[in-house]
């Protein structure tokens, strides 16, 4: 897997290690409807885009009005709890600062919550562009990966990293290639399907950016 000319990063679960946060916070709208908790492993097999489909698939339906209501209320209830990039994350993203790679975000969050969330983490001034959505919904990000992919400079084919068969859906669309990890928020099993390179953590990642590299210099 040779170096790539710029990465965009897919956000929650990839950079930022949220599953845990997240099922928390749904297990909470579970409880009141007195619907069945998810445990981790249910979640990272069932979860997906667009979201609303997922809660469905969970019991949770409602109709519009409730849903926009719901999204927020999740989200309240999410950001009280701890979710923090991961050491491997913050490795990976030095290294690639190292070597001159431009990166940029590439979100389903709501942009005010991720440029919040990327300020807490300390990554501000790591990425080159962070692209958010202006909802809370969790549908598809493939028109703010348009809208991303037109602020960005640099030519050439790009790479996305990310932990859910949205991400390859997305980089599929706008011409990328993809690699994803299985840290996150879907388990390897559902991300073998996407015809991609799958690794189970950014330290592999990395290493396989760094044995690249040095194939190239022999």
């Amino acid at each position: 897997m040779k170096l790539p000319r710029q990465i965009i990063w897919d956000w929650n679960g990839t950079l930022l290690d949220d599953a845990q946060a997240s099922i928390n916070a749904l297990n909470s709208l579970l409880r009141e409807r007195r619907l069945p908790l998810l445990d981790r492993k249910r979640y990272r097999a069932d979860f997906g885009f667009p979201v609303r489909a997922f809660y469905g698939a969970i019991g949770i339906t409602v109709d519009d009005q409730a849903w926009d209501e719901l999204a927020i209320l999740f989200h309240e209830r999410y950001r009280r709890e701890p979710a923090q990039v991961s050491s491997e994350a913050r490795a990976l993203l030095g290294w690639l600062q190292a070597r001159n790679v431009p990166q940029a975000i590439l979100s389903a969050c709501e942009q005010r919550l991720l440029d919040t969330q990327v300020a807490e983490q300390g990554l501000a001034g790591t990425f080159v562009a962070v692209q958010g959505t202006d909802n809370f919904d969790g549908r598809s990000k493939i028109e703010v990966g348009r809208q991303l992919l037109r602020r960005l400079a640099v030519p050439g084919v790009s790479l996305l990293i990310g932990d859910t068969l949205h991400d390859a859906e997305v980089a599929d669309a706008l011409g990328c290639d993809c690699v994803l990890v299985a840290c996150g928020h879907q388990n390897r099993e559902r991300l073998a399907t996407a015809g991609c390179p799958v690794f189970d953590s950014l330290a592999e990642v990395q290493a396989a950016f760094a044995a690249a590299l040095a194939g190239r210099r022999q």
